[in-house]
């Protein structure tokens, strides 16, 4: 491939995925923003009247938004989030597959214990793994205790982190961590959020009572998007400081580290 070309093929593919994730995180916090909103709303209905929407003011215009969980007339035009999730996460691959797979990164040059085409392999079954396990888990009995799933999901997350150090380079292991997390995010919205939704929307049109069970599973899946999305944002920023991240002595207990405080903040975050 031209070198020229090589490179602003991985500009344009930067500045796609940065832009696109911007979008996406952007509008998920947004809404978990505005649910928030309606959960206080809620909540004051019970000891006194209020407001049934939420006012905002952007761009010199106002805005009232209100929450249905039972639509009395569907909308002509439904607005979906969804294209974000997916350019999101196609750049993201072809990104992966241009710097580190076609660039022979995903080992170290010296002393590598796989080679390099192995480790591609694993890392496209990990990406596929890790989907399937995080999903099993999360609709097993287990995780009916919330606070079980994060101690379980993060214990994977550790030994993942130390395992992933010893096979692949610094840098590798941290964006395989980052193509995981990531592929999560999108399955979620293509797979758990946007099929029961779509469903309830039949049931509307066609006179049914909407199963609002897989509305609040669905929620739930959005909120574990804003918990992932802040260690792949410093899993994607990590690459501009190797000797305190992917290049340290500890890079797996660093990441480990970043990941949890990464968890706290976005649980700060859904409560401001």
């Amino acid at each position: 491939m031209d070198p020229t070309f090589a490179e602003w093929l991985k500009l344009i593919l930067r500045w796609t995925h940065i832009f696109a994730g911007i979008l996406w995180v952007g509008t998920t916090y947004f809404f978990t923003w505005l649910d928030g909103r309606f959960s206080d709303l809620e909540e004051k209905a019970k000891k006194e009247k209020t407001e049934d929407g939420v006012w905002m003011v952007h761009s010199g215009g106002f805005y009232l938004i209100e929450k249905q969980k039972r639509p009395q007339l569907m909308p002509q035009v439904l607005h979906w989030f969804k294209w974000e999730s997916a350019i999101t996460w196609f750049t993201g691959i072809l990104l992966m597959g241009l710097v580190y797979y076609h660039g022979a990164l995903m080992v170290e040059l010296e002393d590598a214990r796989i080679s390099n085409v192995t480790a591609m392999w694993i890392s496209l079954g990990l990406m596929l793994v890790g989907w399937v396990v995080y999903d099993f888990l999360w609709r097993s009995p287990l995780c009916k205790n919330e606070y079980v799933g994060i101690a379980i999901s993060y214990a994977i997350i550790v030994a993942l982190s130390w395992w992933l150090s010893k096979y692949f380079a610094g840098r590798a292991a941290y964006m395989q961590l980052g193509l995981m997390l990531g592929t999560i995010m999108t399955a979620n919205v293509w797979m758990r959020i946007l099929p029961p939704q779509r469903r309830m929307v039949a049931a509307l049109k066609a006179g049914q009572e909407p199963d609002l069970a897989e509305g609040a599973r669905a929620k739930t899946r959005s909120k574990h998007n804003t918990f992932i999305v802040q260690p792949v944002v410093f899993l994607m920023l990590s690459n501009h400081f190797p000797t305190i991240t992917y290049g340290h002595k500890y890079n797996w207990a660093v990441l480990s580290g970043i990941v949890l405080a990464g968890w706290l903040v976005a649980k700060l975050l859904r409560r401001a």
